[in-house]
């Protein structure tokens, strides 16, 4: 599990690279009546310092106080739906943006 590959602690990006970061992803869906959904997310900080942290967290704020739901096997999306997506765009930085 331990590599001399990638960076050493420390070595990451600077605070000032991680608060200029950002992304933007397209994601295509495409039903099974070839009905077609583009979606566009993006992040204001560094994808990997800056907004999984607060996607993580967030997320787990959201199933500690917003979910009433009971046990099983549940993917984030299934469970949590808008309610975490609101959260996200609050407090993570995050916009969605569904055409």
């Amino acid at each position: 599990l331990t590599s001399d590959k990638g960076p050493k602690p420390g070595e990451g990006p600077s605070p000032e690279e991680r608060d200029a970061g950002f992304y933007d992803l397209l994601f295509i869906g495409e039903g099974a009546n070839d009905e077609r959904i583009d979606c566009v997310v993006t992040g204001d900080k560094d994808p990997g310092y800056g907004s999984t942290s607060k996607m993580i967290a967030e997320t787990a704020l959201c199933l500690v106080e917003d979910v009433a739901g009971e046990g099983g096997i549940w993917t984030p999306g299934a469970l949590m739906g808008q309610v975490l997506a609101d959260r996200l765009q609050a407090k993570a930085g995050l916009t969605f943006q569904a055409g």
